[in-house]
C-alpha cells in the first residue's frame, strides 16, 4: 500500500470516527450532481452509497415519475419522508436525497438532528444545462422549464442554507467537488468539536 492509500485511509477512518455514526446527507436541487457526487464521497470514505429516489421506487415497485402521477406529490412526500426516516437510522453512509425532500419540515428537522448535511448549491445554468439532458423530471414537464427552476430556485434555496454545510457544485469534475464536500465535512465536524471543548 503507498504513502498516499495509507494517508487516504486514515483520513478516512477519522471523519468516520467523528461523524459517530451520523450519514453524510446531501440536499439541493434536481441536476445539483447529489448522485454523482455522494458517489464519490462515499467511495472515497469507503462507506455505503445510497440514493433515497432509489430506495422509494425499490419499497414502491414504481418510477418517480409513476408515484407522481399516479399519488400526486402529497402521496409522494409522504413516501419519501418515511423511507429517510428508515435510512437515517442505518448508521454512517452518504445519502442523496430528491430535491423537495427538505423542504419537509419533518424530514429537514429529522437530517438536521440525526445527519450532517451538505447543500449542493448550483446556479441556474449549471442545473438547467444538466436536467434538460433527461426527461425523468416530473416537476419541468412544464411549457417554460426554465422558469419553473427559477421559481424553485427562489423557494428552496432559503430552505437549502439551513444544512449544515453548502459546497458550490459547478462544472467542475466530480472528484474535486467531492473532495471539496469530504473538507468541508471534516472542517465543520473540527468546528462543533472545538465548540464542545469551549462549552
Amino acid at each position: 500500500m503507498s504513502a498516499r492509500q495509507n494517508l487516504a485511509e486514515s483520513r478516512a477512518a477519522e471523519l468516520i470516527g467523528r461523524l459517530s455514526g451520523r450519514p453524510i446527507v446531501l440536499v439541493g436541487l434536481m441536476g445539483a450532481g447529489k448522485t454523482a457526487i455522494g458517489r464519490r464521497v462515499a467511495a472515497a470514505l469507503s462507506l455505503p452509497f445510497i440514493d433515497s429516489d432509489h430506495e422509494i421506487e425499490t419499497a414502491s415497485r414504481m418510477t418517480i415519475p409513476e408515484l407522481f402521477e399516479k399519488y400526486g406529490e402529497t402521496e409522494f412526500r409522504a413516501l419519501e419522508q418515511r423511507v429517510i426516516a428508515r435510512l437515517l437510522h442505518d448508521g454512517t453512509q452518504v445519502l442523496a436525497t430528491g430535491g423537495g425532500a427538505f423542504m419537509n419540515d419533518e424530514t429537514r428537522a429529522a437530517i438536521l438532528e440525526q445527519a450532517v448535511s451538505v447543500w449542493l448549491k448550483a446556479d441556474l445554468d449549471t442545473l438547467m444545462g444538466r436536467v434538460m439532458k433527461k426527461q425523468n423530471r416530473p416537476l419541468l414537464k412544464a411549457d417554460a422549464p426554465r422558469a419553473v427552476m427559477e421559481k424553485l430556485m427562489t423557494v428552496r434555496y432559503p430552505v437549502y442554507a439551513e444544512a449544515d454545510i453548502t459546497v458550490q457544485t459547478r462544472d467542475e469534475r466530480r472528484e474535486i467537488i467531492a473532495e471539496e464536500v469530504i473538507s468541508a465535512v471534516e472542517a465543520f465536524l473540527g468546528d462543533k468539536e472545538t465548540e464542545r471543548a469551549d462549552g
